[in-house]
């Protein structure tokens, strides 16, 4: 006998607002199996407005509005029996965030929960990361966003310490360069400083711009990027000019110029740590949004 469900995740991130719907397959005598239906991806880069002026503005609120009713008849079309809406850095520290998240609950009946970065990286560590961090092995997860990125290091299967940072790759282009150097130095110490005890310790990236980064290496499912490679990509991509990323490399516009910081965070994580290589699961907020729903856990 065979079930399926449908659920489904909005995620409010700083560089761009993701709707990920999932079939949800449960049999007898097995794992349920959680597969991809639909991903719709919008490119409204709300951290440009709340890191720099400190609230989101009358135009990227209004192309809020109109993707959250978009994503509410794509979720009546697909069947979907329950979702969950979450916000991150941008929306948090926007003057005007809570406001927004209400309008658009009076408007379209979907409630936005506003997260922080402790509850971001909770939701993203639950979802198929123990297929990685089983056994004795160390690693330090990263998951780099447009206005933060959290980090967390596992080490025997259990999570040791995790710190959510407010660095994102939003954040670093509208930052700055003392503002960049300030933050990059606190990510440094404070991974030194947990790090320090680890030998051969890994890094397990997230977001979008490390599962693009890896999609380009041509590599295998499973199959981790080395430090040197990871390197390599750093200085072709910086060295060519965001319009040529675009025609040449067929990357979005939005995504153009957010990959140079992002490639940049995650090297800087595996030199600080002594990690060698680095896995990339595809994982991320919108697939933990989705197993907690499943296994009600919010």
């Amino acid at each position: 006998m065979i079930s399926i469900k449908k659920f489904a995740a909005i995620d409010i991130g700083s560089n761009a607002i993701r709707l990920l719907v999932s079939n949800v397959i449960i049999t007898k005598d097995t794992a349920p199996q959680f597969k991809k239906s639909a991903l719709v991806r919008v490119p409204i880069r709300l951290g440009a407005d709340s890191f720099v002026e400190g609230t989101i503005s009358e135009k990227n609120i209004d192309r809020m509005m109109n993707a959250i009713k978009a994503f509410k008849l794509l979720m009546n079309v697909h069947g979907v029996e329950n979702y969950k809406a979450c916000a991150t850095s941008a929306m948090r520290e926007a003057s005007n965030g809570q406001k927004i998240a209400e309008k658009i609950h009076q408007k379209t009946g979907i409630k936005i929960d506003i997260i922080s970065g402790k509850e971001e990286a909770t939701i993203i560590s639950s979802t198929d990361l123990h297929e990685l961090i089983s056994g004795d092995k160390s690693y330090l997860y990263v998951d780099v966003g447009g206005g933060s990125t959290e980090f967390t290091i596992f080490s025997k299967g259990k999570i040791i310490i995790s710190k959510s940072f407010k660095i994102g790759t939003v954040r670093i282009l509208n930052n700055t360069k003392e503002q960049n150097k300030d933050a990059f130095k606190k990510v440094e110490n404070w991974i030194k400083d947990n790090t320090e005890g680890y030998r051969k310790i890994s890094l397990i990236g997230s977001g979008g711009n490390i599962n693009k980064l890896f999609k380009m290496s041509g590599r295998i499912e499973g199959a981790p990027i080395s430090y040197i490679y990871l390197n390599a990509q750093y200085q072709f991509l910086k060295n060519m000019s965001y319009s040529d990323r675009i025609t040449e490399l067929s990357l979005n516009p939005d995504r153009a110029d957010v990959i140079i910081p992002a490639t940049k965070i995650y090297l800087s994580a595996m030199k600080w740590s002594g990690a060698r290589k680095i896995y990339v699961p595809k994982i991320g907020l919108a697939d933990g949004i989705i197993k907690n729903l499943f296994y009600k856990k919010i």
